[in-house]
């Protein structure tokens, strides 16, 4: 969740009110906005603010926190209208730039003041809404420039790596893009989002002045700011036309909110299929109306409110109301409120509005008699006797690699469920059988004392014989021992004593399987089905693990033994 650190002085200046230091207070109103206060440096006078709706950019900033707040204090009523005043630059847009990063915002605000504080706040905003928002840059990339410096009119163009060269941001001499990439500490970070192409996107006005290489840095001569700035160009460049609109949208609110005086700018897109505009003025300060059905707001809150009284608790949360009917309301959404798709979005605004505490709470009077599952019995039991035969229980996470279920095993690979799209290579597939998990055990576990004796009893996930779509899930039984002298005898003498007291009468088959020793594995059957395998492990697969004591192991199908 987008935690910020925000000027408690300036956060007093923008609401209009004094707090006195009283944090609960302010936690009090911050949960008006789904926000807490996490600590308060009194002697630095910063706010770190917690904020828990990761939907809302518009409050990462102590601009954007003042003004959510400023309707539920009763300071305004409704949005905030915004004025932006006439397109005063021009900014050409490359047609080579459609593949590679196509869409780009700009405005102006001139006659602001900045302080150190401000510009520290807003290079925060500006980091905050580039790593979230702007997914690390891929998305979306912030440029604030001083437009005192800039000839108009700009060009986004791209060219090739060793083109042009500038003095980037932090540095003293000129760089070409390349040398930028490899040594530039932002050009190391984000350098992969460009070196993927064979041009690079660049930013420069009329006098060929590098403004910024988006979205790795920006300039060192025009990029940099200082208290005695006055007039700035905030650019916004990305792939997706939206999400740059909205991002360019929230930083100038943010500077109008301090005192700007906002000024557009015409993009000048070229004639190519691959845009279905030509020329753009930006920002974008429109508003959108969505319908909220009354009949729908009453079910899902469970309270009998007027249209009425709907309007007003929306007007207390900072929305706007175009009409009011007998069955729905028109509502007003200002353009910084970008997390508004649905209905239920502004159900939720008229709940905190209407306030959580005032509902009062409704028990429902549902049967919740609970039971067993049937094979729940017998699972422990299977548990109980392997725990009484000597053994200790693990349990292990569903989730794996084909590395570990096969190379590891000294199998082949075979097909498995697969996740589309994994966080880490090593939880990218289901698993299809428990003996990996226990030998990874073991491999984390040399320290113990030998000998070791462990079982599982989990979860498989196999793919359905008749389908390479369709999956079950069964339980199986595994149990390891690893000590100098384990053996095969050992485990089967264990493997005996289970099945005996369970009532299953088993036998073994002799069989071949690459993660046992040839001539010390078997199949083990039951009711004339393979039910499973026992055996000693090979010394390849015990080297695999980085296990360096002998190791006999037998797993079981419990679905065909017991279910």
């Amino acid at each position: 969740m987008p935690t910020i650190e925000v000027n408690y002085s300036e956060l007093e200046t923008l609401l209009g009110i004094e707090l006195h230091d009283n944090m609960e207070r302010l936690d009090e109103m911050l949960s008006y906005v789904k926000s807490e206060v996490k600590y308060f440096n009194k002697q630095e006078n910063i706010v770190s603010v917690e904020i828990k709706d990761t939907n809302r950019p518009d409050l990462w900033s102590v601009e954007g926190l003042a003004r959510g707040l400023r309707s539920y204090l009763k300071i305004e009523k409704g949005p905030r209208n915004y004025f932006v005043n006439t397109s005063i630059v021009e900014v050409n847009v490359s047609p080579t730039l459609k593949n590679i990063r196509p869409y780009i915002g700009c405005s102006i605000i001139k006659e602001i003041e900045l302080t150190d504080n401000i510009i520290r706040g807003f290079m925060h905003l500006q980091d905050k809404l580039d790593q979230t928002y702007g997914r690390s840059r891929q998305k979306t990339s912030i440029g604030l420039y001083d437009f005192n410096q800039i000839s108009a009119p700009l060009s986004y163009v791209a060219v090739k790596p060793s083109d042009f060269s500038f003095v980037p941001l932090g540095f003293e001499e000129k760089m070409t893009l390349s040398e930028i990439l490899e040594k530039h500490p932002k050009g190391i970070e984000y350098g992969h989002i460009v070196k993927k192409n064979d041009t690079y996107p660049l930013l420069i006005d009329s006098k060929q002045k590098v403004l910024s290489f988006p979205p790795i840095i920006n300039s060192n001569d025009l990029g940099r700011l200082t208290e005695k700035t006055r007039n700035l160009l905030i650019e916004v460049t990305g792939t997706m036309y939206q999400t740059t609109i909205n991002t360019l949208n929230l930083v100038t609110l943010a500077l109008i909110d301090r005192g700007g005086i906002a000024y557009s700018a015409t993009v000048n897109y070229p004639e190519d299929k691959f845009y279905s505009f030509r020329n753009i003025v930006t920002p974008v300060f429109k508003s959108k109306t969505v319908r909220l059905d009354i009949e729908y707001t009453r079910k899902v809150l469970g309270l009998d409110l007027t249209a009425q009284k709907i309007a007003d608790l929306l007007l207390i949360a900072g929305l706007g109301i175009e009409k009011i009917n007998k069955s729905s309301v028109d509502v007003i959404v200002p353009c910084y409120r970008v997390d508004v798709m649905h209905q239920i979005d502004l159900i939720e605004d008229v709940a905190v509005a209407y306030g959580y505490n005032n509902i009062e709470p409704l028990w429902r009077d549902l049967p919740t008699t609970g039971s067993m599952l049937p094979n729940q019995h017998l699972k422990d039991v299977a548990r109980e006797l392997m725990v009484g035969l000597g053994y200790q229980e693990t349990l292990n996470y569903t989730l794996t690699s084909q590395e570990k279920l096969f190379e590891k095993m000294n199998l082949e690979r075979q097909k498995v469920v697969e996740l589309v799209n994994p966080k880490i290579v090593t939880m990218a597939c289901l698993r299809n059988w428990l003996l990996p998990s226990l030998l990874e055990f073991l491999g984390n576990n040399q320290s113990v004392a030998f000998p070791q004796k462990i079982f599982e009893l989990g979860k498989v996930t196999l793919l359905d014989d008749l389908s390479e779509t369709l999956t079950r899930d069964e339980y199986w039984l595994a149990g390891i021992t690893t000590h100098p002298i384990s053996s095969f005898t050992e485990v089967k003498s264990v493997l005996a004593s289970f099945f005996m007291n369970l009532g299953v009468d088993w036998f073994l088959e002799k069989t071949s399987h690459s993660s046992f020793i040839e001539g010390r594995v078997g199949k083990i059957i039951v009711n004339k089905k393979e039910v499973g395998v026992i055996g000693e492990i090979n010394p390849k697969v015990l080297e695999n693990w980085n296990l360096e004591n002998p190791a006999a192991a037998f797993e079981v199908n419990l679905h065909k033994i017991l279910f």
